[in-house]
């Protein structure tokens, strides 16, 4: 049976996105070993786990180890791992394309960086691409792989420019090697086969990897006196040690969770927060804790300093990796946080766990639901006590993943919402708690009023408001798209109530019923104009200023989530809502005038069609017709002067 063999194109986009990363990340080149280490690490945490269960496929070769080779002459880095290797159709989905990686997403993100001239190695983690970074200082790429139980290895071979070269080979053993022919370095770059370079960058960033990361170094042993010339006097001559090459191991593999918190280093922590999470931007936060009672386990959690490119995405990763006595267990351990907390990167080593739990009996695990019981009481706990300056910063980044855990996680939703930050119609840009807003509330004031949309500048001088502004009520304004499942979970906080300022009757200023009267028969014509496109026509009791509004009722759903759902490409059910007009407003006194006198007379009709579009661009809305409103405040405008 002959070997499968292909050579393939990449993607153009991926050509693009391996021409950045070649050609931009040229700081920090070193970061190529860090990244090829962790994924060798992570093979080897992928081929113990598996032991546990099929323990035949690794008989004879669990001795885990990482090994580095170079050879200066022919400028060739080399490593290897004896992890769980990779099948044909692995590598090719794996090695061979970038597509899952947010290629689109991390070509922005690059060229973005590079106009602000801040280009960094952050986007190397954030998006995932760690093999590529290898291309960097490479010109040619072959990976060597072989999958415990298969009967062939397979063969990867690219120069990063436009296409790859995948075959079937014979390889004897499981595991991984990566070769990677160097460029030529230019004066005053590293040299990443000199074993002093390649010794130093291990220390530096992977010194903490659960294995043993082995070079053959050269070293300077003792020559024994037996083996020493001496003089005549039998005194020995020359040297007393010579130069002799043997394996050494680069990393002292410490599993920093385990630790005392005290003596471990902030440099520590970074370093392995690095190696977990693939970012390469500082913790803004660090948990470290033992936790003590009927079951023992330790955890180590960290806050990222920024968010996540697919901070939303449904096939994104979790950041929390289980462990048993530092055996690796599982990455993407969903069952450890909720899914609102899933940005969180850490290690939680359960001594007491089964290591041959599956998915299935975690779920199920009463030591699990207890440890991620405990871990989210602590995380609420940190993020509670931070400086009001670092919690904005975290706000900033994460505080819609927060959101979004009010209709998740009922236990803790008055936690959630007492972690909520709102800037209000008061606040002059700044970020306002719950908690502050009922403080600042007015005594004649019995709800919390909060208004929804995608822009700070339209919501603040919302028609809508004016009423509420009028009785020096505070208004929370809600910008993100989140905010509108916010106000459908969290119906009311510290037994005050949370209630739209465009939804259903404010009930603040009443209108004299025979004032409403005198306007009836006005707004049953303009209602008949409109019929197709408004619920009714009323009298408003939310404008002071402004001459119209659109509002809506209490349980309909609101302008901003209507807009949502339709941009998402979801149909929404057809949703009428209510004309407001404020019966003190010169123009509608003028219409009613009008309509006393002549109620055939076009103005009218064209009145009623200009006051709902007046609606409508109060709010940012679009209009059915822009040319015709356009001459009708041009006709109006040309009038008036």
């Amino acid at each position: 049976m002959s070997n499968k063999k292909e050579t393939c194109e990449f993607k153009t986009e991926v050509q693009q996105l391996l021409h950045l990363i070649i050609n931009s990340l040229y700081s920090n080149r070193e970061i190529f070993i860090r990244e090829l280490i962790s994924n060798a690490s992570d093979a080897i945490d992928k081929a113990r786990f598996r032991e546990q269960t099929e323990p035949a496929l690794f008989e004879g070769d669990n001795d885990y180890h990482i090994r580095i080779s170079t050879d200066p002459e022919k400028k060739i880095f080399e490593i290897s791992d004896n992890g769980i290797g990779m099948t044909y159709d692995e590598v090719n989905e794996n090695i061979g394309t970038i597509a899952r990686s947010g290629t689109k997403a991390f070509m922005d993100a690059i060229e973005r960086s590079k106009e602000s001239n801040a280009l960094t190695p952050e986007l190397i983690g954030q998006f995932g691409v760690g093999f590529y970074s290898a291309f960097i200082v490479a010109e040619k790429i072959i990976l060597l792989t072989r999958a415990p139980g298969a009967e062939k290895g397979v063969r990867w071979e690219s120069d990063g420019k436009g296409s790859y070269l995948i075959e079937e080979v014979e390889k004897e053993s499981r595991g991984t090697t990566i070769t990677l022919h160097l460029k030529e370095p230019e004066e005053g770059e590293q040299n990443f086969t000199d074993e002093y370079t390649i010794r130093h960058i291990v220390k530096k960033h992977s010194d903490f990897v659960t294995y043993p990361i082995i070079m053959n170094v050269e070293k300077s042993e003792p020559i024994p006196e037996n083996e020493r010339i001496k003089d005549a006097d039998g005194k020995p001559l020359g040297e007393a040690f010579r130069k002799v090459r043997a394996d050494e191991t680069l990393n002292s593999m410490k599993a920093i969770w385990a630790k005392n918190k005290e003596d471990v280093t902030d440099e520590e922590y970074e370093e392995f927060y690095r190696h977990i999470s693939h970012n390469w931007d500082k913790p803004l936060e660090i948990l470290h804790k033992r936790f003590e009672g009927v079951t023992e386990y330790d955890a180590l959690l960290f806050i990222p300093s920024k968010a996540p490119f697919d901070l939303f995405r449904p096939e994104r990763k979790h950041g929390m990796q289980l462990y048993c006595k530092r055996v690796f267990i599982m990455d993407d351990c969903k069952e450890l946080l909720p899914e609102y907390l899933g940005f969180i990167q850490g290690v939680v080593d359960a001594p007491d766990l089964n290591l041959n739990v599956s998915r299935e009996i975690l779920q199920e695990d009463r030591l699990v639901r207890n440890i991620r019981k405990n871990l989210v009481k602590k995380i609420f706990g940190m993020l509670e006590e931070m400086p009001q300056e670092k919690y904005e910063e975290f706000y900033n980044e994460f505080g819609q993943a927060l959101k979004a855990g009010l209709p998740m996680d009922f236990e803790n939703r008055e936690r959630i919402a007492s972690l909520l930050r709102y800037k209000t119609t008061k606040s002059d840009g700044k970020y306002v708690t719950l908690d502050e807003y009922i403080e600042r509330m007015p005594e004649d004031q019995k709800e919390i009023y909060y208004i929804t949309g995608e822009n700070m500048k339209s919501l603040i001088n919302s028609p809508l408001l004016e009423s509420l502004k009028a009785r020096d009520y505070e208004v929370l304004l809600m910008v993100d798209p989140v905010d509108e499942w916010v106000t459908q979970s969290l119906h009311e906080y510290k037994e005050k109530k949370l209630k739209s300022a465009e939804k259903g009757d404010l009930e603040l200023d009443k209108v004299d019923d025979e004032k409403k009267g005198e306007y009836s028969t006005l707004f049953k014509f303009i209602k008949e104009k409109l019929n197709e496109r408004v619920k009714e026509v009323v009298v408003s009791n939310r404008l002071k200023e402004s001459v119209a509004c659109l509002s809506a009722d209490d349980y309909a759903m609101s302008a901003y989530m209507e807009k949502i759902l339709k941009a998402s490409g979801q149909e929404t059910p057809e949703q009428k809502r209510s004309l407001e007009l404020n019966i003190s407003h010169p123009l509608i006194q003028k219409m009613k005038h009008i309509f006393e006198t002549d109620t055939t007379n076009p103005l009218l009709t064209d009145y009623s069609e200009m006051l709902l579009d007046i609606a409508i661009v109060s709010e940012g809305g679009k209009i059915d017709n822009p040319a015709r409103f356009s001459k009708l405040m041009g006709d109006m405008m040309a009038k008036s002067i």
